[in-house]
């Protein structure tokens, strides 16, 4: 996945013309994920995807619903993990073809038996800054690379988590 994402990046700054910044009304993206859980003592990779709906306000903030979904195995036992954020994202859209930007999430973090050590499903609050950049293919279309830190709390202990993601994202109307 790694040299894919390189693949798309290297396209997309060397082969694709100049493009004027539009503010999009709607972005709509969908990807794959990776999530590193608990970073520090017992690490759990996962992996699965997601998807997003932003709105943008004017060119520089909007408010963005994300959800995503993981999967892997640890000990003999599959685990699953779900994410579920909302919150603000401020946008620095002054390049023909890359948007830097950075958010604030507030959501729940859904946790199967198993996930660290729990013994039956849990939901507990996350709280996930982060940010990345989208990088244009077209006036309509652009790869979004993502980083974010998310805090939890499990068996009454602080969890570090960090997601990693790489999603096409979709620009309906514009401002």
């Amino acid at each position: 996945m790694r040299r894919l994402t390189w693949l798309i990046l290297a396209f997309s700054l060397t082969c694709l013309p100049a493009m004027a910044q539009q503010t999009p009304q709607w972005e709509l993206s969908g990807g794959y994920a990776h999530l590193i859980a608990n970073v520090g003592n017992n690490n759990l990779n996962l992996d699965g995807g997601g998807g997003a709906l932003q709105e943008n306000m004017n060119d520089w903030f909007g408010a963005k619903l994300e959800v995503n979904a993981f999967g892997g195995d640890t000990g003999g036992v599959h685990v699953t993990a779900q994410t579920y954020s909302f919150g603000p994202v401020f946008s620095y859209r002054r390049f023909e073809r890359l948007t830097p930007f950075a958010h604030v999430q507030l959501g729940a973090f859904r946790a199967s038996a198993g996930y660290l050590g729990i013994s039956q499903p849990a939901t507990k609050l996350l709280v996930e800054p982060g940010g990345g950049v989208d990088i244009g293919i077209n006036p309509r279309v652009s790869v979004r690379l993502q980083g974010d830190y998310i805090t939890t709390d499990f068996l009454n202990d602080r969890q570090h988590n960090f997601e990693f993601s790489a999603h096409l994202v979709f620009r309906i109307g514009h401002k």
